[in-house]
């Protein structure tokens, strides 16, 4: 997708990396030249513009983008003036940011396409991880359900899957297995790499060091991990 990103602060800045990582043409801007400079080299391009005058978007393809972002984070109206403007003059799916609840008022009316919240939507992600002891990551599917990394037990080792009953026993399916592999790089040295196995089969048998990506209730998965609080494989 050719994606515009117009706010280069710490969530702009990760989120435009990381999209043109995955294969993105990401193009950025921002009003500060030693952010657009440190970023540059990283994405499509990058433009440095006051993103409160509406001229000044000349410099950026919003007529042949398929989704714009605004990330501007500051709370000086700068987020709902650049999302005005650019709503005016493209097409493209909008995405914006807002800072308080007045500004999800105002971008509703609007009527961008989604709203985010990065700093809320990670304090309670993080927040969930560390109520969710034992848990490596996982995020939420809605309020009841989520997809979660946890350690295989000492005990599920050298078992199947199908034999060692984990969905009737814990009431969570297995999505799959990541497992760390060592691969030997071009000059000889040995790295440790995250390998998902795929969909798991029935006969599929739990290994020392597997990481179990399950999905269900959060209320199953912690029952999982705090049944098995000591049976963890350090």
């Amino acid at each position: 997708m050719k994606i515009v990103v117009i706010g280069l602060g710490n969530f702009g800045m990760s989120l435009a990396i990381n999209l043109s990582n995955t294969g993105n043409e990401v193009i950025v801007a921002d009003h500060d030249l030693e952010k657009v400079e440190l970023v540059k080299n990283k994405v499509a391009h990058a433009v440095a513009l006051d993103a409160t005058n509406e001229t000044a978007y000349n410099a950026l393809p919003l007529n042949n983008a398929d989704l714009a972002i605004i990330a501007i984070g500051e709370r000086n109206g700068a987020s709902i003036m650049s999302t005005a403007i650019v709503k005016k003059l493209t097409k493209a799916k909008i995405i914006a940011r807002s800072a308080s609840a007045l500004e999800d008022t105002i971008l509703e009316a609007m009527g961008v396409d989604q709203i985010i919240h990065p700093e809320q939507e990670y304090a309670e992600r993080f927040t969930k991880k560390i109520n969710l002891k034992g848990s490596i990551d996982n995020f939420e599917i809605d309020e009841e359900y989520l997809v979660s990394e946890v350690e295989v037990s000492k005990e599920l080792v050298g078992q199947t899957i199908q034999s060692s009953n984990f969905r009737e026993i814990h009431n969570l399916n297995i999505i799959t297995i990541i497992r760390k592999k060592q691969h030997t790089n071009l000059l000889g040295r040995k790295l440790e790499k995250r390998e998902v196995a795929g969909l798991p089969t029935p006969d599929v048998v739990y290994q020392r060091g597997d990481i179990l990506v399950v999905f269900g209730k959060d209320s199953d998965i912690k029952k999982y991990l705090k049944s098995n609080a000591d049976g963890f494989i350090n």
